[in-house]
């Protein structure tokens, strides 16, 4: 009798959620021994509990779609830069200028004024040999520390789990959005993907009454009160699409693992979003509200020291000039509200912002007023303890010193890595990253 009702409330349960929609809205189950633990420990401190109480925070932030630097960190006096953008080129006159050479954007106004507080590093020029212009090609090579010629199991994050995070929590890392980054992949699996706090729970069609529970809720319910250890085989295994981390067992397993405590640990993550209040003036985007929600849950004690986010967009292949100077304005002015928030709360020592994008842009415009896939780009660095300034070479762009049209990179950006990880997150990188490359010196 109870395998009958097993089998009608697992169909009932699948027809009624949308796997990889109202699934990835929800919460591993881990997490509530996380949260509950935490929860006496961080009702009323401004950092973080347990692993994470004085430990140093490395905030990633990916520039999806390929970046185009020199309309970020703008050579505005170089005449090739002239020559190779009529239509795009950014006139002078707007230019944030760093010095008689170069300036950020106009729109980077929030990056700027970090810059000029001493708070923020411009890398220039960051890339890696033989590189790849295609995007999935790339960010996995970013991803991974990989060479280009080299395909590798585990991302580079994942590596510094398995090397420097043994009997950490499982939210030593925590990713914003509803896919883990390849980078997270490991061999011992850390790290959890989080939507905003307010979404963790099942979402369906069905309209209820105020006070009563939909059909899918109730189905979900049900699979709560099961006998964990009766599953079936469906045959498969559920993959992460942005990164390769597989869950064991099938997928019924996997479903039921997650209905089993999604509900509970939805709550919890809403407590601990909400011990911290933010007052930064960030936009109204999703790049403005995963900054925020990292903001939250640093504020409210959660024992992490790696948080993901992410902005897409930055693939401009036709009409950038003005869609670029949208990201970057986006870009800046949530970085800087994200800082604001970090001093507020006492946190910002202790906090190292890190951008990337796969790629940079070709250093001439194409017929449609955008850009075209390249290769080196700059990355950003920010943080109280940062090296500021200008770091590194910026690349040439005469077109005797280009490679098919791209810039020549001056930084292996595994070389900024391996500063990340030796001087902020205090562990060896030559075990991370596959052999010893130059750390740069960042903080």
């Amino acid at each position: 009798m109870k395998r009958e009702m097993t089998m009608h409330t697992r169909r009932e349960f699948l027809g009624k959620t949308v796997l990889g929609g109202a699934l990835s809205w929800t919460v591993p189950a881990f997490l509530a021994n996380t949260f509950a633990s935490l929860q006496a420990e961080a009702a009323d401190k401004a950092t973080q509990a347990a692993t994470g109480a004085d430990a140093n925070i490395l905030v990633i932030l990916q520039m999806a779609g390929g970046n185009d630097g020199l309309n970020t960190i703008v050579p505005y006096s170089n005449d090739y830069y002239r020559k190779a953008r009529p239509k795009i080129g950014l006139a002078e006159k707007n230019i944030l200028r760093v010095n008689d050479e170069i300036g950020f954007n106009e729109e980077l106004t929030g990056f700027k004024e970090l810059y000029d507080a001493g708070q923020l590093s411009v890398i220039q020029g960051v890339g890696y040999p033989n590189p790849n212009r295609s995007h999935f090609r790339s960010t996995e090579i970013w991803q991974t520390a990989s060479d280009a010629d080299r395909a590798e199991s585990y991302g580079w994050l994942g590596r510094y789990f398995d090397n420097a995070c043994s009997g950490c929590d499982p939210t030593v890392a925590v990713s914003v959005g509803r896919q883990m980054p390849q980078s997270f992949a490991a061999k011992h699996p850390k790290g959890v993907s989080l939507d905003s706090p307010e979404h963790y729970k099942f979402v369906s069609g069905e309209k209820t009454k105020a006070g009563e529970t939909g059909g899918m809720e109730s189905s979900f319910r049900k699979l709560n009160e099961l006998d964990p250890g009766m599953t079936e085989n469906a045959g498969g295994s559920v993959d992460a699409i942005a990164g390769p981390a597989k869950h064991a067992g099938s997928v019924m397993d996997f479903l039921e693992r997650t209905a089993m405590d999604a509900q509970v640990s939805s709550d919890q993550i809403r407590a601990i979003a909400g011990k911290a209040e933010v007052t930064g003036a960030y936009p109204s985007s999703l790049l403005g509200n995963s900054l925020k929600l990292v903001a939250k849950l640093i504020g409210g004690g959660l024992p992490t020291r790696i948080f993901y986010v992410s902005q897409g967009g930055y693939d401009t292949h036709t009409n950038q000039a003005g869609a670029h100077g949208r990201l970057l304005k986006d870009l800046g002015d949530s970085t800087k509200a994200f800082v604001s928030d970090m001093k507020a709360q006492g946190n910002m020592s202790r906090v190292l912002v890190m951008t990337f994008s796969e790629f940079g842009r070709r250093v001439s415009e194409n017929a449609s007023g955008g850009t075209d896939h390249g290769a080196a780009a700059p990355m950003f660095i920010v943080g109280n303890k940062v090296k500021a300034g200008l770091l590194g070479k910026y690349p040439s762009l005469a077109p005797a010193d280009l490679f098919q049209g791209d810039l020549k990179y001056q930084v292996d950006f595994r070389s900024v890595y391996a500063g990340v990880l030796e001087q902020w997150m205090k562990t060896k990188s030559a075990p991370i990253l596959g052999r010893q490359f130059l750390a740069l010196q960042l903080v």
